[in-house]
């Protein structure tokens, strides 16, 4: 996130979070394709600093091992005014 801390910007981290579970928890089809767009999702590049999206790739890698296996989100937190989650499949 640009703006750990800054309250202004609970909100785009909410949507981008919201989004993201959304995503995790679609059918197999639509979640490869969800997340292969995700700078399409709102807030996706604020929720991110610039040039460091890579924190994803621990999730792209797992969802693309999970194959058609279901996912859904298992933890989430507030940290900084920041919305933090974990996913598993399986």
């Amino acid at each position: 996130m640009r703006a750990y801390g800054n309250p202004q910007y609970e909100p785009v981290s909410e949507a981008f979070d919201a989004w993201l579970q959304q995503a995790v928890e679609s059918d197999p089809k639509e979640r490869w394709n969800l997340l292969a767009n995700w700078e399409q999702a709102p807030g996706a590049r604020q929720c991110h600093p610039l040039r460091a999206e890579e924190h994803l790739i621990p999730l792209m890698t797992v969802t693309g091992a999970a194959g058609s296996d279901a996912g859904r989100k298992v933890f989430s937190d507030r940290v900084m005014e920041t919305t933090l989650s974990a996913f598993s499949f399986g």
